[in-house]
């Protein structure tokens, strides 16, 4: 995955995510959230990010299922 990222790595802290970087349409993605497969934070002005390593593990496991259905 390569794309840039809202805030930078400090001290160890994850880089959270914006929806458009997952290339699904962002309902998707907040749908996602609201079912809990994913966590979010909410900015001060209401949107949502997503830890990186929380957007990878959906994602291994989004690909893996589509792999076991092929």
């Amino acid at each position: 995955m390569t794309a840039t990222t809202q805030q930078p790595r400090q001290n160890g802290q994850e880089q959270l995510l914006t929806p458009a970087l997952f290339r699904v349409d962002p309902k998707t993605v907040t749908r996602w959230a609201t079912a809990g497969r994913i966590g979010s934070i909410r900015t001060p002005g209401g949107h949502r990010r997503f830890r990186e390593s929380e957007v990878r593990t959906l994602l291994a496991e989004l690909t893996n299922d589509v792999d076991r259905s092929s």
